[in-house]
């Protein structure tokens, strides 16, 4: 902080300060929700079942992972005692010794190492129990009011959305004000650990919910012919359970966690900005940003609201609030530059416009993605309508169409994301007189702050993920719990809740569609951090900079590179095998047991419903790959980069994340696609020949279409988010490593086969039945 001046010094206490008024209003919204009406004694009932299974699943997930965070907090801190301190480190410390720094910034990583997976547990938790408590409230507020239902689902929320905001922001700036120039150093620490947890929290949540939704789905509604939800399946606790457990505690993770990697990256990167320039601005300036963020989302919470009556329209009105709270942070993004970066020393590198010009960029995408994730998988949109049409033809043409429409999409994606980076090349790549490898340097320190500005409005992405579990839930909790009531008020109520939940299922789409792209930005931006690092790792060892790698360039025409290249493009498609083999195994095992059930007589009421059977079933099937999927992601960098060195690593992650891109815009807008195309069928009245709505054999194949899409939008496609970023920071962390022992010797040959028996093992783990991992666990 000394090489500030007084105004940057102010400037950050004040985000710090930001920081915890987002969290403040986190409180302060929770205890709004709280006051409202928890609803009648079986809503109750309904509940405490949820919520009892939620946080027993978390806790024993907890105790799952808690081992490999020990073993990867001392992995970190002795990563630094392999290759020599940073210069900022030793500038930072420059009244200690080496080998004191060494152990100063050991500490400070492994510390925010823990401290982010910690902050990512916190949000998922608490945004967990946030839905849990709000979703009985919602749906007893739906006996009152379109617009009280929609206001409580929307706010609760918001809740998780502070939390992400103000956590990520916290830690963030905390690492800065103690470490200052040496910040990066920590920061992946604290990345990593948000990062890692948050795949444990995709891979474990998805796999449980979709288990349980799959098989109530087929055993229920394909096969008893019975509504969604029913009380007498035995299996619609767990999937209410997992609503929470996967979206909710999912989903917020993973979104925090790109909170913290995009940051991550810019700070890094304008790191080597500062040692080519001397000005401090490229690293407090994204502080500054997120800053303003928090406060658009706060304004925007109060302008999502609908008129009084039944009725009205969710998604225009959420919509209203997230374009409200970019227009106010792209407008302050401008007054902050004009008045922090209007400088005669910033004019000598391009003017004080481009970095606020990145950053809007950032949120134009953000809004691109919104609206075009909205297009494939929203009621309104023609891909729906098409796939609904092609359930007069059975559930093959039904999942053809959905297919189809993924595939569009994903190019569609892949395409906003292309223009935004070539927007960068002409923000950043038009500054004059620049050493061309200085202008690479720009361009990706523009694209990190592409990044940085699409995720500004996290607290409104977040609110709008969340939306979609509660309605979820509120709808299920009201459906057991108003079974056989025909009074005009419950069946009020029963529209507002179908209503809400299925504009929740395209807000989910589109909060996932946001996630994907900012993994993709903030991988882009990591991959430009790993090449900083290892051309400072190369110059360091004496390396002739002619030759260095932001020099040389990674070039595609050698072999070991494009060798790289064909691994990492296939580790999406093996992570995501396995996750789904895991869903479609666990489900199977419930489509069993709920059949054992029925045979007992559960239909005709003889018997009581037994929903702790696939609440069991569920947790032990996504127990079982938390480490086993968390080592492909961890191990594979490092044995690519060990066995084919540097180049090769740099391949790997280009081929990452571009497969990883394409396969999960598909697989996520696909899901979303069939299950509203599913929700739009259950809409029509049902004739007298039985043709249409609920029951009928176009609704029995739109069923089956939403229950393939089911892992695919919310197992596996989101998953690729956390896993695709744990890969990128774990190659940056050990890319210094990478470039200093090209010649592995035996010791490095032993490691490398060690890594390969631990991936080994990885696979085959994956690959065991679930009754199996029953008996030995």
């Amino acid at each position: 902080m000394h090489a500030l001046t007084l105004f940057e010094q102010i400037a950050i206490w004040c985000v710090l300060g930001v920081a915890v008024l987002g969290l403040w209003y986190a409180v302060f919204l929770r205890r709004q929700i709280m006051r409202e009406d928890a609803g009648t004694p079986k809503m109750k009932e309904v509940w405490t079942a949820i919520k009892d299974g939620a946080d027993a699943y978390l806790s024993r997930q907890l105790r799952s992972i808690l081992p490999l965070i020990g073993v990867l907090t001392f992995a970190l801190f002795f990563s630094v005692y392999i290759v020599p301190p940073s210069p900022e480190a030793l500038e930072r410390f420059s009244d200690k010794t080496p080998d004191q720094v060494r152990m100063i910034i050991g500490l400070a990583r492994a510390a925010a190492f823990i401290m982010g997976a910690f902050f990512s547990l916190l949000v998922g938790r608490i945004g967990m129990r946030m839905a849990v408590q709000a979703n009985v409230r919602v749906a007893s507020a739906a006996r009152r009011s379109f617009g009280d239902a929609l206001r409580i689902a929307y706010r609760a929320g918001t809740v998780t959305g502070m939390l992400t905001d103000g956590l990520g922001l916290l830690g963030g700036t905390a690492i800065f004000i103690i470490l200052g120039v040496a910040a990066p150093d920590a920061l992946l620490g604290f990345g990593f650990g948000g990062t890692l947890l948050a795949l444990f929290m995709r891979v474990g949540g998805g796999i449980f919910t979709k288990a349980a939704d799959v098989g109530a789905d087929l055993v229920g509604k394909v096969e008893a012919g019975i509504p969604e939800d029913d009380p007498r399946n035995p299996a619609v606790i767990a999937d209410l359970v997992g609503d929470n457990v996967g979206d909710c505690a999912g989903m917020a993770a993973d979104i925090f966690e790109s909170y913290e990697v995009t940051i991550v990256a810019g700070l890094i990167l304008g790191l080597a900005l500062m040692h080519i320039t001397g000005r401090m601005e490229w690293i407090v300036f994204p502080l500054i940003v997120r800053g303003i963020g928090v406060v658009s989302s706060i304004i925007g919470t109060y302008v999502v609201k609908s008129g009084p009556g039944n009725s009205g329209n969710a998604m225009k009105a959420i919509f209203k609030g997230f374009l409200s709270s970019a227009a106010i942070s792209a407008g302050l993004f401008f007054i902050a530059g004009y008045f922090y970066l209007n400088t005669a020393a910033m004019d000598a590198w391009g003017g004080w416009w481009r970095t606020p010009m990145a950053v809007a960029a950032g949120v134009l995408l953000a809004i691109l993605i919104d609206r075009l994730t909205e297009h494939f998988t929203g009621t309104e949109g023609s891909p729906v309508k098409e796939i609904k049409k092609s359930a007069d033809t059975g559930p093959a043409t039904l999942i053809l169409q959905g297919i189809s429409a993924g595939f569009e999409s994903s190019v569609w994606s892949v395409v906003v994301i292309a223009v935004t980076i070539v927007s960068s090349i002409g923000i950043f790549g038009t500054i004059p007189d620049l050493d061309p490898v200085h202008r690479v340097t720009f361009i990706l320190y523009g694209v990190a702050m592409t990044g940085i500005g699409m995720l500004t409005l996290t607290g409104n992405n977040v609110a709008m993920d969340s939306f979609g579990p509660i309605a979820d839930n509120a709808n299920g909790i009201g459906e057991m719990s108003w079974s056989g009531m025909t009074d005009p008020e419950t069946k009020s109520a029963q529209r507002i809740m179908a209503d809400l939940d299925g504009v929740g299922n395209t807000t989910k789409a589109i909060t996932k569609g946001v996630a994907i792209g900012s993994a993709v930005i903030a991988a882009v931006a990591l991959f430009g951090s790993f090449l900083v690092d290892v051309a400072r790792s190369q110059a360091a060892m004496g390396v002739d900079p002619s030759k260095l790698i932001t020099a040389l360039g990674i070039r595609v025409d050698v072999p070991i590179v494009f060798v790289g290249m064909l691994i990492g493009g296939a580790l999406p498609w093996l992570f995501s095998s396995f996750a789904i083999q895991a869903v479609s195994r666990a489900a199977a095992l419930i489509v069993q047991e709920c059949r054992r059930q029925f045979r007992l007589g559960v239909l005709e009421g003889k018997v009581a419903p037994d929903y702790r059977q696939a609440v069991s079933i569920s947790t032990t099937a996504a127990q079982k790959e938390l480490v086993s999927l968390a080592l492909l992601g961890v191990l594979t960098p490092i044995l690519v980069g060990l066995v084919f060195q540097v180049e090769a690593l740099g391949g790997f992650l280009a081929g990452l994340i571009l497969s990883g891109q394409l396969l999960a815009v598909f697989m996520n807008n696909a899901g979303g696609a069939w299950d509203n195309a599913k929700k739009l069928l259950e809409e029509e009245p049902r004739n007298v020949a039985g043709n249409t709505g609920k029951g009928s054999e176009r609704h029995k194949a739109t069923v089956v279409g939403d229950t393939v899409g089911d892992p695919l939008k919310d197992t596996s496609g989101p998953a690729l988010n956390p896993m695709i970023k744990v890969v990128n920071l774990v190659s940056v962390i050990i890319a210094p490593i990478v470039v200093k022992y090209q010649d592995l010797g035996a010791k490095g040959w032993t490691v490398a086969v060690l890594l390969l028996a631990a991936l080994i093992w990885a696979v085959r783990r994956s690959k065991t039945p679930v009754q199996d991992i029953a008996k030995t666990a």
